[in-house]
């Protein structure tokens, strides 16, 4: 799963995180509110994994601004905030921008380690919107490419997005890296992805964004019917 952060404005209603993240960024408040959204993730998934309601290989991918990867507090907030919240590392995966890891190479690099180090699985985002540089890729400590959804909208529309999904899932299987679609919407899509095999797919296709609540109810259901096929496999044996 992967935490999306909405404005519910009492007089405006909702407004779109392209509104207010780009705002947030340029008068320094993202910082805060993206402490914040890990706080929160992490304590909502820590309530889930004590509840049984996740499966051992389960994370939640919270994204990292530039602005985080460059304070100096922010290992000693993530080690704060995971020591507060209990929660073993493994269920936190961290999302980065190319052109947030490519800002400062050498220093994020060590970051990362550190991160990785802990049990944190790290991808980078909206891969293939940005520059990057093979020669760093190879030495990131990373899990998953996310490829952006942007090509994911072009298979069977763009010869072109659909080689270049073929070129980056080629890329994360040679590296040892999980791929990721993202914005997954149609059958189309998904034979594609397949075809190709791509590891992992998410997408409005499976489940529209859930508020908390919402999705700790499908969660507990999920979990129910996985205890109930368990039983019957035990019995019928």
């Amino acid at each position: 799963m992967e935490a999306l952060i909405r404005w519910q404005h009492s007089k405006l209603g909702v407004i779109s995180p392209a509104k207010f993240i780009p705002l947030a960024e340029k008068t320094g408040l993202i910082s805060p509110i993206s402490e914040w959204v890990l706080h929160t993730a992490c304590m909502q998934i820590r309530e889930w994994e004590k509840n049984n309601y996740l499966s051992q290989d389960a994370t939640l991918a919270v994204n990292v601004s530039l602005r985080q990867l460059k304070q100096d507090s922010f290992w000693d907030t993530l080690q704060g905030i995971l020591s507060a919240t209990e929660l073993d590392p493994r269920y936190l995966e961290l999302e980065l921008t190319e052109s947030a890891i490519m800002d400062h190479p050498e220093a994020t690099i060590v970051l990362l380690e550190r991160i990785h180090q802990l049990g944190a699985r790290i991808a980078i985002d909206d891969f293939g919107t940005s520059y990057s540089s093979l020669n760093y890729l190879k030495r990131l400590p990373i899990d998953a490419i996310k490829i952006d959804m942007s090509f994911i909208h072009g298979i069977g529309k763009d010869r072109d997005d659909e080689e270049i999904i073929k070129v980056i899932i080629s890329l994360a299987r040679s590296l040892g890296l999980q791929s990721v679609a993202e914005g997954v919407e149609t059958k189309e899509q998904i034979t594609f992805l397949h075809e190709h095999k791509c590891d992992c797919l998410q997408g409005y296709y499976f489940c529209r964004p859930l508020p908390a609540e919402v999705a700790t109810q499908f969660l507990k259901e999920i979990s129910s019917d996985e205890e109930l096929e368990d039983s019957q496999a035990s019995f019928a044996s």
